[in-house]
């Protein structure tokens, strides 16, 4: 297998190259002894902090670019239609998380796949597995785009939308759904592509289909008064430009040569990828149903309550897509992270892996207490970026975003000690723990909080779920270290 260097090796590959004794008069007998072969691995010896550096910030980057297109049709129709095209975004946003989720399901699935071919030294099944996955999210886009367009009104329905905003989120999301089999095409083909070796290059498919969608959103909204109709449009533009992109690559990939027979679906094992796939894919099926039942929620209770069922639903999708942010980030981490930890402990490396682990919270840490105060300190400047409303909701979606966010200061290490067990190999339990805030506690809390508090009820969940999900990621990772502690502990004896 061809040995590939980081950008940053390339001081160590010209003394690689030079005789022992010269490098050794220049480093020094204990600096060589401390030196690995040039033969191994990077992940296995380099510093820490800079392979995190190198795979993490590609990664926050492209998930970063991910979220933006939310949140600039949100801060644009917030200014140009007002709440009711905040609130049309909101209960529309499952429709962006299902994709999200099918799009996960085969494209991590197929890139850990091919990574592994391409291990193995089998780059022509690598081939199939890329050529049978791009048929299966071109396939499943086509049919999500039927589904959902033949049942717009009653998903819009079951999303929470009212009768007020339904005729927002019809047009919204009529429209963005045209849109969704070239964002499920662009993220699959982004992540083959980052395990093709050009991370570059995928984070560049979404950052112009960002920037397109930034550029028309105020023309279409502003100069062409389109209002809704014209960020949807905007949306599914840069969508467009980015696959474009993405396809192209297909011709210029590095490793492996696409043919027709690349194409031709094999059932059993396109299935192997959908498993590979899994963990991704119901998480984010998690998020969705959370959507759903807190959307439900807020207009059930909105109504007994001087807010009435729009200005909650609106407030939500405000906060929702500011936090979307801080997760985007985490979960960048947590990609970059995740071949550092999963190199270094099949290595039986497994100081390496923790420190990896404790780098990746730290830094996430660093995130979170920013979001923290921004959230708690300044929430009305950042409530106005997203539009005009009257004193009620502005009251509402302050105390909403203070009181759902308390506990986000903690929120990046459930997630990232989900994708620690995934990378050690553990998935059932990284899925299992990936499954903790969203579907064991913070759903049951939706619905049971209520009850008591009313409304508020529903803003408390959040923070509550937040810190059982944070002590059970700590106690369980906790429990893996003294493992891992036992483990090296044998090794050297």
């Amino acid at each position: 297998m061809t040995r590939k260097w980081l950008p940053e090796e390339a001081g160590s590959r010209r003394n690689a190259r030079q005789p022992e004794t010269i490098r050794t008069a220049m480093e020094g007998t204990e600096r060589m002894r401390e030196t690995p072969l040039t033969s191994e691995n990077p992940l296995g010896y380099e510093r820490i902090s800079r392979l995190l550096r190198n795979f993490a910030v590609p990664s926050v980057t492209a998930t970063l670019v991910g979220s933006l297109y939310n949140i600039v049709d949100q801060i644009f129709i917030g200014q140009g239609v007002g709440y009711l095209g905040n609130a049309a975004t909101n209960v529309s946003y499952p429709f962006s998380t299902i994709c999200l989720a099918i799009s996960l399901l085969l494209g991590i699935g197929g890139a850990s796949r091919f990574s592994l071919c391409l291990g193995r030294g089998q780059p022509e099944k690598a081939a199939r597995i890329a050529g049978n996955g791009i048929v299966l999210m071109a396939a499943s886009g086509a049919v999500y785009l039927l589904i959902g367009e033949a049942f717009l009104t009653p998903l819009l329905q079951v999303f929470g939308a009212t009768e007020e905003v339904l005729p927002y989120a019809q047009q919204y999301a009529g429209i963005t759904l045209l849109g969704m089999p070239f964002l499920i095409l662009t993220n699959g083909i982004s992540n083959l592509i980052r395990a093709d070796g050009s991370p570059r290059y995928s984070m560049t498919c979404m950052v112009a289909g960002a920037i397109a969608n930034t550029i028309l959103d105020p023309i279409f909204i502003f100069a062409f008064h389109w209002g809704v109709f014209g960020a949807a449009l905007a949306t599914i533009l840069g969508q467009i430009l980015s696959f474009f992109l993405a396809v192209r690559y297909l011709w210029r990939f590095r490793t492996i040569t696409l043919t027709r027979e690349s194409f031709r679906l094999d059932l059993r094992d396109d299935l192997r990828t959908m498993y590979m796939g899994i963990s991704s894919c119901v998480n984010q099926v998690a998020i969705t149903f959370v959507q759903i039942v807190l959307n439900n929620s807020l207009t059930y209770y909105g109504a007994l309550s001087v807010y009435g069922k729009e200005i909650p639903l609106a407030a939500c999708g405000i906060v929702m897509k500011t936090n979307a942010i801080l997760i985007s980030i985490f979960v960048g981490i947590a990609q970059g992270v995740q071949p550092i930890i999963g190199f270094n402990y099949g290595a039986q490396k497994y100081d390496r892996a923790r420190q990896a682990y404790l780098l990746a919270i730290k830094c996430s840490f660093v995130v979170s207490t920013v979001g923290f105060c921004l959230f708690q300190f300044i929430p009305g400047p950042i409530i106005s970026l997203f539009g005009s409303g009257d004193a009620l909701y502005f009251e509402f979606a302050i105390l909403f975003m203070r009181t759902f966010l308390f506990m986000v200061i903690v929120n990046g290490v459930q997630m990232l000690s989900s994708n620690f067990f995934t990378a050690i190999g553990k998935a059932l339990k990284g899925l299992l723990l990936s499954l903790t805030r969203q579907v064991f506690f913070l759903i049951p809390l939706i619905l049971l909080l209520p009850l008591r508090f009313g409304i508020f009820g529903v803003l408390l969940a959040g923070p509550i779920a937040d810190f059982i999900a944070f002590v059970v990621s700590a106690l369980l990772v906790r429990r893996e270290f003294t493992r891992l502690k036992a483990q090296e502990q044998m090794l050297k004896s």
